[in-house]
């Protein structure tokens, strides 16, 4: 990925507060995986003040379930999953400190304005391209909530692992932008 940002986790306020909309980024470090059920489950143990399966301080939460991995390999196919089944709970682990969130698709008015007031970033990965993906993630293992299979919570450590930014903590958002810039162009 030429002209990619390489950036390492856990992610620094100064880091986020540097990307803009339609950066892209290169990933290295520990990023933990999360879909719905984790994140309800997640947000609870926050409600109640008991703790997280990791700390969230700087952390960065890939909205997937990868498929089992095959022989060699820590996981199989680790697309994104689309992440508005997220919007309920993400303001309130970016409240404690989550720093990025990676999955597709847009995100709604609260989560967009959560970004800006905890200083957070979403990144969009490759929808489609879960094989691709893959192939940066270096080690995974289920860290809580095995019972939920695919969905448990993982922590993976990944190498120069791509993704764009699609939300910025300056109000930035490179679907909206995507549709502006097509609409003058028509």
């Amino acid at each position: 990925m030429p002209d990619a940002i390489l950036l390492q986790t856990p992610l620094r306020e100064s880091d986020v507060t540097a990307l803009e909309i339609g950066d892209r980024v290169l990933l290295n470090g520990v990023v933990h995986t999360a879909r719905d059920a984790a994140h309800k489950r997640l947000v609870e143990l926050l409600d109640r003040g008991e703790p997280l399966p990791f700390p969230l301080e700087g952390q960065v939460i890939y909205y997937v379930g990868p498929s089992p991995a095959p022989p060699g390999r820590p996981v199989g196919a680790a697309g994104p999953t689309t992440s508005y089944r997220m919007d309920a709970y993400a303001p309130a682990l970016m409240r404690h400190g989550l720093r990025g969130m990676i999955g597709k698709g847009a995100r709604n008015d609260a989560v967009k304005e959560a970004m800006r007031r905890y200083k957070a970033v979403y990144f969009a990965a490759i929808g489609g391209a879960g094989a691709l993906m893959a192939r940066s993630i270096v080690s995974a293992e289920v860290i809580a909530y095995p019972e939920l299979g695919p969905e448990a919570v993982r922590r993976l450590e990944v190498r120069n692992f791509p993704v764009i930014v699609a939300n910025d903590v300056h109000g930035g958002d490179l679907y909206e932008e995507g549709i502006r810039r097509y609409a003058q162009k028509t």
